[in-house]
């Protein structure tokens, strides 16, 4: 029987690639390119997410990319691999959209949460820890997962099923893990954490918005630095923060409001 990987996004599906050749698996790796942590999902359509994402990206490019996938996942006619992590947003998000998309179809699961993995260090030493995401594993970690995945329960898969509906009803800006799951929150979810970057000195964008990545990658994984990016241009526009330039080029210098 065929096996079909399927992966949250292009980092993790280069790493999960790297991984099964080196375990001697010539095996088929699908990769889904967005993130649906972000944006409208209600309806969840090509269409729709390309309209969104076209104020960033090549909207053509990203319906082609999605209707591919949804295609090459309807015509698979082998065993089907899931990978995810519940600590992830956008991975978890992933997750549940899938079920809509595979309906009845089972399908199986390797989800990295709460897994310690080997990683190695520059120094050629390794050592476990806990990813936070299949996307941040590198190749020796996800090897070592290989074999591990499990029957997605009828149980789970309904819940699931719930959640994404929940979700989609809510159609908010921003989806978030919790400890309790995923929820929707408002489109300044980020605001303060973007703020508290910023100081009375002069800095560059792409430092507040890495340090805002970040902090927000922690306990869960939350969101990406193009959505940090928007928010912090937001802030510039609404007088909340002082741009140099332009706030969309990275190259751009910020700074917080003087106090007096």
């Amino acid at each position: 029987m065929s096996i079909l990987h399927i992966a949250p996004g292009d980092s993790a599906g280069g790493s999960l690639l790297h991984a099964l050749r080196d375990a001697g698996q010539d095996v088929e790796v699908l990769r889904f390119r967005d993130d649906l942590s972000c944006g409208p999902i209600d309806p969840l359509d090509p269409t729709a997410r390309a309209a969104w994402w076209g104020r960033w990206y090549d909207g053509i490019e990203v319906e082609t990319a999605f209707r591919q996938f949804q295609k090459r996942i309807s015509t698979a006619d082998g065993r089907l691999i899931v990978w995810f992590s519940r600590h992830s947003a956008s991975e978890f998000c992933f997750l549940l959209a899938l079920e809509t998309w595979l309906g009845d179809r089972p399908f199986h699961v390797i989800d990295v949460t709460g897994r310690q993995v080997p990683s190695k260090a520059r120094d050629g030493s390794t050592a476990l820890y806990e990813p936070h995401s299949v996307a941040t594993m590198q190749a020796d970690g996800l090897r070592s997962l290989l074999g591990q995945e499990m029957l997605m329960a009828a149980r789970e898969r309904r819940e699931a099923k719930a959640l994404w509906r929940h979700l989609q009803k809510e159609n908010a800006p921003f989806r978030i893990v919790t400890d309790t799951g995923l929820v929707s929150t408002t489109i300044d979810h980020f605001d303060p954490l973007i703020l508290a970057q910023a100081t009375s000195e002069w800095q560059a964008s792409a430092r507040i918005i890495g340090n805002a990545l970040g902090y927000s990658s922690q306990p869960y994984q939350q969101v990406g630095d193009l959505m940090l990016q928007t928010r912090l241009v937001a802030l510039v526009e609404q007088g909340r923060l002082l741009a140099e330039s332009d706030p969309w080029e990275r190259s751009c210098r910020i700074k917080a409001l003087s106090a007096d």
